[in-house]
């Protein structure tokens, strides 16, 4: 992660964010961002919302600050990272050293497979390729730094690729940096103001084709990108082989970090920045990458209590996230041996228990024309897909109230006040039974049911209410 930092498809029908449409026709792709730009977004990635994203490589042997230990160690020379390694290891121990104790011994696949099954998650996304180079896959381009030649001996990514789709659950993606901290071709393409591509043309395109030939990711989150020019990483052209001739290239996404010009602009879905939530509707779709750690996407040992999120900071994360037309993908940081850790597996589980009754207003849906409620600034709101229609007289649209309103019992909705006519029914996710409401000045009042039998059933985080509208079509349509 970065540091605290043609021929057109011929469609008959549009959705939101351009995802994938009916009665679309594939063309091929030309290596211009016009081109590229026109491709619609995969439909399994809108619906899917929910993601897991592994921060997984050697600096979890030394397991201290965050994933960029090397960096911070070797390259900036960090006074705390320098007096770690003078405190715990001997003079002229190296990074490379680290990577015989990247063990895995504990690593279950399946086990991990599971979890991220239970946490009600979509997808899972992998580094494959920190910044610091070691892969976890053989790869036939990184001799001696990667998982089977040294530490577990084991393709890692292979065995979670395979657990992860043998849930029939979830679907597998992975992250791949562009750059490397201390390649020797990549720091002297840089010293030549990047004019010349040998660290490309040698390592980077033959990697990353061996990695969706051998793997087929459906998901291909790029990093290590900010410091050359697109350009320089042939992305245009690696697009135009993704999209046109990969064995993905039908249901593949990318994020947009692919070089300075690209974040935010180009891809099928943008990130912008790590743990970007900006709190309003896109127009483009977009992904939250975020941390339960909040200070770092790897595991460390000197993580305090206090730098976890809670379930309801989570939960409230995804809300806000998918309510403004977003997905989220939450970060967790094994150990060294391949465990995750348990308040990682307790918030992930927790997650998966509120998505369980919850979950449709999260999966397939889509921002309604409010996302958060001119009165009661805890309500997030999203909308059925296709919900409205000539076939159906009714509309859903889902309020989650992320603050539980302890003094009234109710919550006041103003972004009702000129549909009140239409309400036909509102009740609770969880809880079977009608709920009552009042018009009021400003919008309408909707009473929770008694408080004993909400934690009865056990909802808590957020509660949904699940709004039904009466819909009227003109005689003409």
């Amino acid at each position: 992660m970065r540091s605290a930092r043609t021929s057109l498809w011929l469609c008959s029908a549009v959705v939101v964010f351009g995802v994938l449409c009916l009665g679309c026709t594939a063309g091929k792709y030309e290596p211009t961002w016009e081109s590229l730009d026109s491709r619609p977004l995969p439909k399994w990635y809108d619906d899917a919302k929910v993601g897991i994203f592994i921060h997984w490589g050697v600096y979890a042997v030394p397991s201290y600050g965050s994933e960029w230990f090397w960096i911070n160690w070797q390259g900036s020379r960090t006074e705390e990272y320098v007096q770690f390694m003078a405190n715990n290891y001997k003079p002229g121990f190296t990074y490379q050293d680290f990577a015989s104790d990247f063990t895995a011994e504990l690593f279950n696949a399946t086990e991990w497979a599971e979890l991220f099954a239970r946490s009600g998650a979509r997808y899972v996304v992998l580094t494959s390729k920190h910044h610091e180079g070691y892969t976890l896959w053989p790869s036939k381009h990184t001799f001696g730094w990667n998982a089977m030649d040294v530490g577990p001996h084991r393709d890692v990514l292979g065995e979670l690729a395979n657990a992860v789709r043998a849930t029939g659950q979830l679907t597998f993606g992975v992250y791949y940096s562009l750059f490397e901290w201390f390649n020797r071709l990549y720091l002297n393409d840089k010293l030549h103001v990047f004019m010349q591509r040998e660290y490309v043309d040698g390592k980077v395109w033959p990697e990353l084709q061996e990695l969706i030939n051998t793997y087929r990711p459906e998901v291909l989150w790029s990093d290590g990108d900010w410091e050359a020019p697109d350009g320089y990483w042939k992305a245009k052209e690696f697009f135009a082989w993704l999209y046109n001739d990969s064995p993905v290239r039908d249901t593949i996404v990318t994020n947009d970090r692919w070089g300075m010009g690209t974040l935010c602009l180009h891809g099928d879905f943008h990130t912008c920045s790590d743990r970007y939530n900006p709190g309003v509707l896109q127009k483009h779709k977009w992904e939250n990458a975020m941390t339960i750690d909040r200070k770092s996407w790897g595991h460390r040992v000197n993580a305090r209590l206090e730098d976890f999120m809670t379930t309801d900071e989570l939960i409230g994360e995804l809300v806000t996230t998918v309510s403004c037309g977003g997905n989220i993908l939450i970060n967790v940081g094994p150990t060294k041996a391949g465990t995750i850790e348990a308040i990682f597996a307790e918030r992930l589980v927790e997650m998966g228990r509120w998505l369980k009754v919850n979950g449709p207003a999260i999966y397939k849906s889509q921002p309604w024309e409010y996302q958060n409620d001119t009165l009661t600034g805890s309500v997030w709101y999203t909308a059925t897909k296709g919900s409205s229609n000539r076939r159906s007289n009714f509309r859903t649209i889902f309020a989650t109230v992320l603050d539980y309103p302890y003094k009234t019992n109710s919550v006041r909705l103003g972004a009702f006040s000129n549909q009140v006519t239409n309400i036909a029914q509102i009740t609770m996710l969880g809880y079977n039974t009608a709920l009552k409401w009042k018009p009021t000045e400003d919008g309408i009042m909707v009473e929770f049911p008694p408080k004993n039998e909400i934690d009865r059933l056990e909802l808590k985080h957020a509660w949904t209410l699940k709004i039904t509208l009466t819909t009227q079509w003109p005689l003409n349509v």
